[in-house]
């Protein structure tokens, strides 16, 4: 306040976020502006318009260490800061910057500034004893070293912590020249983050005369510094350009300052610098290049490009194992090379070099233990009151069984560190419980999580975190089916009516065609007409068993049929095979062929108490409310299916594919799964989002997978005798026309080409013919009558008795015919010259 009150035009300063609090809100009244170097990410030029910002800000810091922590894949960290304005507002980005990545701070330590050792070893003492070994340390340079020494005693900088350090660590390693070995022991591992100023000759210069400077307080200087002597060298360019556009100094009362009778108050002496929006308008312009790169600020008076080093403490000094900028992540390589390409912040363009974590292993931190406060998972396990083989209430020291507890105690076992855990019984055993509350209270955080039979739903996945399911299920439709005798008439069955149809009409065309193509070259096809239609439809059928005797001798003919005694060949396997099953496999029947039928009904459908069927059946099927009726046990089952709905009961039954399994092998097949699994899910462990476990337990279920325990597991608890899965054997083995239908399509284009050459090569043949004998006729005709012309024109029936005649008949006749009008010429012109 002193300060201000020597009427000042600019202000440098303060580093200390809640000064400049106070100093930016003052500075704001007297229209002077400050330069400051706080990086407190809630200090804005929105708030206070003549703060600019004069180095990085936090808020880009935090969202650089969200970043690291995405790239090495961890979900949760611990937050120990400074209790001030400068702490709590550089966590709370934190929490903003981590969420979209979907991590979290589980647990912020706060403790106040110049806090006592003890209070500081009290605090880690109990971040110790939580989840996450992902620290992030935002403190003052006077603590942080600290709480350092205190996480070395308690054994925190072994293996398996992480420790990420903000840019204090670096400013005050980076101030002296060369780290104490003291200090760098309690270092070790650790990865802090460092602003980051390009390598140029001006920052080569300014280190040489630094070091050429006398009785100075450090030998070193860190990164604050660069962006200090900018800040002053930009003030000094704003204040040029100032006076050299004409401005002028000068100042006057705030009014504001004076009471109601226009006295001045005791604050007379502060004053509002005139010039001070020319001069704040002159430094937000300013552009040039100084030693921490191009000095520029944005809109919101930031400066432009933030970026900072990535280093990782280790030995007696530390190394950069890459960069971070808000243009492209992390990176190996220099931010400024990487300015003139697009952006370009996808995961897989993210890359560091190795790190070397506490312990001095490479090997990536799990980033979290399980906690060590001596109180073990607490599992929600559904107390069911059908299918008990599943999961179940137990006496013995777990508190429940089950095929389901079996397979997670089984995956615990093959993770590498121990799992406590505390079975708690979900419902009252009087019915079973809503499985959708089940996920609800996890997602809640009133359990850690679910075991037991679990279905993963779309709905459930936006809720909580699923293992890799261990059970594949789905909906099914169960329905009362009775067994049917076998028919006199089950020769038919094998082809649908449609097929029946097309392969008679088939036989009956090829037959015809092979026929028209046979007739005039082959007397197996000749004869009288009663005796040619016998060979049509002899010839046409014996091809089914292969016992035509006739001969085909045309090309054409030989064509068509190798084609359809192909087709032939197939149909009959196809039927045999058709046949065979029908008559072997047991003939089920049911009125209900599948959801589509039971949907189009209007018959009660029943449910298990607490599936999600319930649901599924109203909300994604729209079948009414009315209709759904809830089984609590299985006798419900029986009772209401053998009722039916005429007497009471339902038409059918909609439960997931294990439970069906189970009840039809206890019911000694009474029932029958009718159509298709018309769902696909399966049934996985819930736990709270995010959490660790999920993934690791999943890894484990794919090794029971693999090495066959977790069939070993299924056959000690849901081993039965199989029942057959679909009630309609028949429907199923029956074949149709869709089938067959390129095979037909083949052979019918086959006999249409066969028949168009065919026809073509007649007709032609009996224009020659025609041709011919009218010439014939012409010649004759001329002595007689030499100024007329006898044209007839061919009819129907002479083409018919064309076609009709044999090959060797036309062709003899077109010999002769040929030979006639050759000799015909030469009598003419000998009766002329005598």
């Amino acid at each position: 306040m002193q300060l201000a009150g020597k009427n000042i035009v600019a202000a440098l300063g303060p580093q200390s976020s809640g000064i400049a609090h106070v100093i930016s809100h003052v500075m704001n009244e007297l229209h002077v502006p400050l330069l400051s170097f706080a990086t407190d990410p809630t200090l804005s030029s929105l708030q206070y318009s003549y703060f600019l910002r004069a180095i990085t800000s936090d808020y880009y810091q935090m969202y650089a260490i969200a970043d690291l922590v995405e790239y090495f894949g961890w979900r949760e960290v611990v937050a120990i800061f400074v209790d001030d304005d400068y702490g709590r507002n550089g966590i709370s980005v934190l929490g903003d910057a981590l969420a979209p990545k979907r991590a979290k701070i589980s647990y912020k330590a706060a403790f106040p500034p110049g806090a006592a050792r003890s209070d500081i070893d009290s605090l880690l003492v109990g971040v110790n004893l939580l989840e996450s070994r992902v620290f992030v340390v935002h403190v003052n340079p006077d603590s942080g070293l600290t709480i350092f020494s205190v996480a070395k005693r308690l054994g925190m900088m072994s293996s398996g912590y992480v420790w990420i350090a903000t840019d204090w660590l670096p400013s005050v390693l980076d101030s002296s020249a060369s780290i104490d070995p003291d200090t760098a022991d309690l270092l070790q591992g650790v990865v802090a983050l460092r602003h980051y100023t390009p390598d140029s000759d001006l920052k080569t210069r300014f280190s040489s005369r630094w070091g050429n400077i006398k009785n100075k307080e450090t030998t070193k200087f860190n990164s604050y510094a660069p962006y200090a002597y900018d800040s002053v060298w930009m003030l000094a360019r704003a204040l040029d350009s100032f006076f050299n556009g004409g401005g002028t100094v000068s100042f006057s009362d705030d009014p504001r300052l004076r009471d109601q009778n226009g006295s001045a108050l005791r604050l007379t002496s502060l004053q509002i610098f005139d010039q001070g929006p020319k001069l704040l308008q002159i430094l937000t312009e300013m552009n040039f290049t100084g030693l921490t790169g191009k000095v520029q600020f944005d809109s919101e008076k930031n400066l432009i490009t933030p970026a900072f080093d990535i280093l990782n403490i280790g030995g007696t000094g530390s190394r950069r194992i890459g960069y971070w900028s808000n243009y492209s992540g992390l990176s190996t390589v220099p931010p400024e090379t990487l300015y003139s390409k697009p952006p370009n912040t996808s995961n897989s363009n993210q890359h560091l070099y190795s790190v070397i974590w506490p312990g001095e292993t490479t090997t990536k931190p799990r980033g979290w233990v399980f906690p060590n406060n001596g109180k073990p998972l607490q599992i929600a396990v559904p107390y069911r009151v059908t299918y008990p083989d599943f999961v179940t209430k137990d006496n013995g020291p777990l508190g429940a069984r089950g095929f389901c507890i079996d397979v997670f105690e089984a995956a615990v076992e093959l993770l590498p560190y121990p799992v406590p855990h505390q079975y708690i019984l979900y419902g009252d055993g009087r019915r079973n419980p809503s499985f959708g509350n089940l996920v609800n209270d996890v997602a809640q955080m009133k359990y850690d999580a679910a075991v037991g039979d679990v279905t993963i739903t779309t709905n459930r996945t936006r809720m909580v975190d699923f293992t890799q399911p261990y059970m594949e299920s789905g909906l099914v439709v169960v329905a009362p089916v009775k067994e049917t005798k076998s028919s006199p008439w089950s020769f038919l069955m094998p082809f649908t009516w449609q097929m029946w149809a097309v392969t008679g009409i088939f036989f009956l065309f090829v037959g015809s065609v092979v026929w028209i193509l046979e007739h005039r070259m082959n007397t197996e096809f000749r004869g009288p007409p009663r005796q040619q239609l016998v060979t049509v439809f002899w010839f046409s059928f014996s091809t089914m068993f292969f016992a035509h005797r006739e001969n085909t001798v045309s090309t054409l003919g030989r064509l068509v049929l190798i084609l359809w005694l192909f087709v032939v060949l197939i149909i009959n396997s196809s039927y045999t095979a058709s046949l065979t099953s029908i008559l072997t496999v047991q003939q089920l029947s049911s009125g209900i062929r599948g959801i589509d039928t039971l949907i189009t009904s209007s018959d009660p459908i029943g449910i298990q108490d607490g599936s999600f069927a319930y649901n599924y059946l109203i909300h994604e099927l729209n079948i009414a409310e009315s209709r759904i009726r809830i089984m609590k046990t299985q006798d419900d089952y029986v009772k209401a299916l053998q009722q039916g709905p005429g007497g009471g009961g339902v038409a059918a039954i909609v439960d997931e594919l294990p439970y069906v399994q189970l009840f039809l092998a206890n019911t000694k097949c009474q029932f029958s799964i009718v159509g298709r699994e018309f769902t696909r899910s399966g049934w996985g462990f819930a736990f709270q989002r995010d959490s660790p476990l999920a993934v690791d337990l999943s890894t484990a279920i794919l090794q029971l997978s693999e090495n066959g325990d977790l069939q070993r597991i299924h056959d000690k608890w849901l081993s039965r005798d199989g029942c057959s899965g679909q009630s309609n054997p028949i429907d199923e083995s029956r074949l149709s026309l869709k089938s067959f239908w390129g095979l037909f399509l083949i052979c019918g284009i086959a006999c249409s080409i066969a028949l168009v050459i065919f026809f073509c090569r007649v007709l032609l043949q009996y224009s020659r013919y025609s041709a011919e004998g009218e010439q014939r006729d012409i010649e004759e005709d001329e002595p007689a009558r030499p100024s007329r012309r006898s044209l007839r024109a061919p009819s129907f029936k002479d083409i018919i008795d064309f076609v009709d005649k044999k090959e060797a008949e036309i062709k003899d006749m077109l010999r002769r015919k040929s030979g006639d009008s050759k000799r015909h010429p030469s009598q003419g012109s000998d009766g002329q010259s005598s």
